[in-house]
């Protein structure tokens, strides 16, 4: 007899010379993970920390290019998976467990990154499933970013920086301006067009509600979405 998980098979994604173990109940690396992971920039010799790891894309990333890494998740799988990719490749990754800040208590980086939930959630309706858990972001996809950018001044040596990714919808200005009110300085590194995100279409109404630099067309369905890879600088 075969136990119900006998054939659940293994699901690895390679990428960059890497190899990576995805798994179940922790997301593979999308588009917008690949484009974030593209314009990481860590430098051989930092202290990296990256926030909501997921399986340790960006982490291994990191920890190859020479940097001192710790990844945190809130999922237990992810931690595990942290652990797990960074043996498959060769490197040293510090992975803890916990929400935000809490697992790295007043320690400082060179750089703090993460690509977190972000899409915008109607309120009374997050859906709970693996896919759509790891997207919902608070009402108007801020919830997490907002925390990490309130934190980041704490946390960041001199001249650090802290890197994060943003769709189009929840604005450009805005995020520049969040970075600038915590003492950051603010600034666009890089830009891409990609495939509207399928949640996005169940949520349509509400993301063009809280869209607040119009950037969703209101007569028709997107085909794409702009997406952004922001930096706040802390003055040396």
């Amino acid at each position: 007899m075969s136990s119900a998980g006998s054939d659940a098979g293994l699901v690895l994604f390679a990428w960059r010379d890497c190899l990576f173990r995805v798994p179940e109940g922790v997301q593979p690396p999308k588009a917008g993970s690949l484009f974030f992971c593209r314009h990481l920039a860590a430098r051989p010799g930092e202290r990296v920390l990256e926030i909501g790891a997921g399986l340790g894309l960006a982490a291994v990333l990191a920890a190859r290019a020479g940097a001192s890494v710790v990844a945190t998740d809130v999922v237990p799988a992810a931690v595990e998976a942290i652990r797990t990719n960074a043996l498959l490749n060769g490197v040293r990754v510090d992975a803890r467990l916990g929400d935000c800040w809490a697992p790295v208590g007043g320690e400082r980086f060179d750089l703090i990154c993460t690509n977190p939930p972000q899409m915008p959630t109607p309120p009374g309706r997050p859906r709970t499933d693996a896919a759509a858990a790891a997207d919902n972001g608070g009402a108007d996809g801020w919830e997490i970013l907002d925390r990490v950018i309130r934190g980041a001044r704490d946390h960041l040596r001199p001249g650090g920086r802290l890197l994060f990714t943003i769709f189009a919808f929840l604005g450009r200005r805005t995020a520049l301006g969040k970075l600038e009110a915590a003492g950051l300085v603010p600034s666009i590194v890089a830009s891409e067009t990609q495939d509207f995100p399928r949640l996005g279409y169940e949520r349509i109404e509400h993301i063009r509600a809280v869209d607040a630099e119009a950037t969703v067309p209101r007569d028709r369905a997107p085909a794409s979405v702009e997406r952004f890879v922001v930096r706040g600088t802390l003055p040396a």
